[in-house]
């Protein structure tokens, strides 16, 4: 049977991976239950009714179209144009037509940057901004560059629907156009040579003219989607103050309304490990014509506003990066036959797709919550006490964090289970495992966003969200298949009580070493607490998968190891291999029954 016919708990039979040959001329939103299982979730009702077919639509022409055209825009990667042969400026990076063609079918045809700002077709009102972050998770299983631009697109959209005083509304619409002929394409173009990640250090100059508009000058070191229309770019005015209180917002297009160029050079593209669908380059302003977004030296307030979104699209596309190389791992296992039968039947590579099995649901559960709290936010959805900004406020850069460092383990793993083809061109995980290198460091590396999670707790309170937040859930979660698992998750939560406490008496060198194991606590005791509460949702739903999902979750973070499980007697990768790896059901007392024997 066809996977993604049931979205009201897990398919009933496992499912075969061996119908597929490789994993793509498939429907990528079919054959992830855990991605629907977490947007049916996270969704509100009534849109996910909407979007459901949507996001049907756009898994199959990513799972065919879009999948071969990222394989050949990676083999013929964007190329710039300076100057042309008489030495005239062009600032053209030239694309292979495919890039266009998956372009149209993502801005046009699937509306990617368009539903949430406009009521699409079926809808009296636009959707909310997990919408779009759906949609970014499924391009991310073939194209993490494409993601890169339509993500920027939406979040440069979010920042002029909030802050521009509608003298910018042709850029909005063009950003927002459903029309391929009339789409622009966003950027944001912080960082430069000498501040990386230190933002307060830009020294972009930004001069006042008598027609409201501006004059830059200077150079921007990393700019990713170098030639769009709608870039946001940081830059300082005259007299403004060091750091980022003195930076103002300024869009700044690669042409003038006229049709001219602008007034900047781009100097070269970067030579990239990976995400080679999007140019990356260096651009060096010579005058160019800017456009003030909002008011001047709030730049950088308006500018986080965009950062936000991207952090979060970066969570949701790191759960597409996991989901190919899942689904790679496991279409190969299925079909490769070693030493007598196909190399998913030996035990240890059972347990080895069971575990990474595991991590992906507690990622796409973490990544999908901090989504969920983000659009609340975005809503301006009714809470007590400010929550769903102090719950955004944490969880975003935790999300950020923590899933792309997976997305690199689980590209790296998938790659070793096809062995040596998955190092070669062509067997798409050596992509993967390229693209999903970048995740780490777009959007602030660890460190930072470690540090930002304290900023977190420090500045926005947000442990006053969490507390009751994690308590209220915990306190829901009394199905006896669960009990140990969610007694060992409080005693982990008293602990990370604990160690918020300790932080908040201790200096700030203290709290910065100890940054970045305390989001590791978090996101290990918010995950475990989102699959048990899920766990226990599906038990009363007569299906015991998400139970064992949450046990083997907490039992790998947690729980002692003693002789790292090798004298333990159990072996549940390999015993419940069908059940956790293939999405099969189990009811709750054969669950019961069979760890009692």
């Amino acid at each position: 049977m066809p996977p993604g016919t049931v979205l009201d708990g897990m398919d009933s039979e496992p499912i075969d991976y061996g119908d597929l040959d490789r994993g793509r001329d498939c429907n990528y939103w079919n054959w992830d239950p855990t991605l629907r299982f977490e947007a049916e979730r996270v969704y509100p009702d009534d849109e996910f009714a909407w979007a459901e077919d949507v996001l049907s639509s756009y898994g199959a022409t990513v799972g065919h179209e879009i999948a071969d055209n990222a394989d050949t825009v990676d083999r013929h990667s964007p190329q710039l144009h300076t100057y042309d042969r008489d030495g005239e400026r062009r600032n053209k990076v030239e694309y292979h037509l495919a890039q266009f063609d998956s372009e149209r079918q993502t801005y046009e045809d699937a509306r990617l940057t368009h539903d949430a700002f406009h009521a699409p077709p079926g809808r009296e009102e636009p959707v909310g901004l997990l919408h779009p972050l759906t949609m970014q998770a499924l391009l991310c299983y073939a194209d993490v560059g494409l993601t890169c631009a339509a993500s920027m697109t939406t979040g440069a959209a979010v920042v002029l629907d909030k802050f521009d005083d509608g003298s910018l509304s042709a850029s909005l619409d063009g950003l927002t156009s459903a029309d391929y002929e009339d789409h622009l394409e966003g950027a944001m173009f912080l960082t430069e040579h000498q501040g990386g990640s230190d933002v307060g250090a830009v020294e972009v100059r930004a001069e006042p003219q008598s027609d409201d508009t501006y004059r830059l000058h200077g150079e921007k070191w990393f700019c990713s989607n170098i030639d769009a229309q709608g870039a946001l770019v940081l830059a300082r005015t005259p007299d403004a103050p060091e750091g980022t209180e003195g930076l103002s917002l300024f869009l700044v297009p690669r042409e003038r309304p006229d049709g001219s160029l602008n007034d900047a050079v781009f100097r070269r593209l970067k030579d990239k490990l990976g995400t080679l669908s999007v140019p990356t380059g260096e651009i060096e302003y010579e005058g160019a014509t800017g456009y003030l977004v909002g008011e001047e030296e709030r730049g950088f307030r308006y500018m986080t506003e965009m950062l936000n979104y991207e952090r979060v699209t970066n969570a949701t596309g790191a759960v597409g990066v996991m989901g190919r190389a899942l689904l790679e791992a496991k279409v190969h296992a299925a079909n490769r036959e070693a030493f007598g039968g196909t190399i998913q039947e030996y035990p240890l590579l059972r347990r080895d797709l069971s575990r990474l099995t595991v991590d992906y649901e507690a990622a796409t559960a973490f990544a999908f919550e901090a989504a969920k709290w983000y659009d609340r936010r975005e809503r301006a959805w009714p809470d007590d006490g400010g929550q769903a900004y102090k719950l955004m406020r944490l969880l975003v850069p935790i999300a950020k964090y923590r899933t792309a460092e997976l997305a690199v383990e689980m590209a790296s793993e998938a790659m070793e289970v096809l062995g040596g083809n998955g190092y070669v061109d062509g067997f798409v995980t050596e992509r993967l495992l390229r693209d999903a290198q970048v995740l780490p460091i777009w959007e602030g590396a660890s460190n930072i966003l470690s540090l930002d999670v304290l900023r977190a707790l420090d500045r926005a309170d947000a442990h006053e969200a969490l507390l009751p937040y994690v308590t209220r859930r915990l306190d829901g979660v009394e199905h006896d298949l669960l009990s140990d698992a969610a007694e060992t998750v409080r005693g982990r939560f008293e602990e990370l009580q604990s160690a918020l406490g300790t932080l908040a008496m201790e200096d700030d060198d203290y709290a910065q070493y100890h940054a970045k194991r305390l989001a590791d606590l978090l996101f290990d005791v918010v995950s475990a607490t989102l699959l048990l509460v899920e766990g226990q949702s599906e038990i009363e739903a007569g299906d015991a998968r998400k139970a064992l999902v949450a046990r083997r979750f907490v039992a790998t973070r947690f729980e002692d190891d003693e002789a790292y499980g090798v004298t333990a007697g159990t072996a549940p990768g390999n015993e419940f291999f069908d059940v956790l790896a293939r999405y099969g059901s189990v009811a709750p007392e054969e669950l019961a029954a069979t760890l009692e024997a």
